[in-house]
């Protein structure tokens, strides 16, 4: 006797649109890291357009004091800002080491090495 193979015996996998959901944690996890890692390259390329515009203003200033005050007050400006970022991301990876956190943003890491309960 032949198999009867229905169309009802055949089991289809169906996946929505977009990335699958295994574990919310790690979703969370990921979207952060992203958010934080684009910013970050986002506040670097900030400050540093605007040492190169405060250098060509200065330049550009003729003489001019008012000009010429403008333009050191944009470069300190944008200097302090770049500090500010490296030092933050520096800052943030040394208090994870320090810890022992792999990955600070790993949210269930961080519960197990504090003693509370996993999500």
């Amino acid at each position: 006797m032949a198999p009867n193979n229905l169309l009802a015996d055949v089991i289809y996998d169906l996946d929505g649109p977009g990335p699958k959901i295994t574990d919310p944690t790690t979703q969370l996890e990921k979207i952060i890291s992203q958010a934080i890692g684009i910013l970050t390259i986002i506040a670097v390329i900030f400050f540093s357009i605007q040492i190169i515009f405060a250098g060509y203003s200065f330049i550009s200033a003729s003489g001019d004091s008012k000009k010429l005050e403008e333009a050191r007050h944009s470069i300190t400006n944008g200097i302090l800002g770049l500090f500010i970022v490296v030092i933050a991301v520096g800052l943030g990876s040394l208090l994870a080491s320090l810890f022992g956190i792999q990955n600070p943003l790993n949210l269930n890491e961080v519960l197990t090495n504090m003693g509370l309960p996993q999500l």
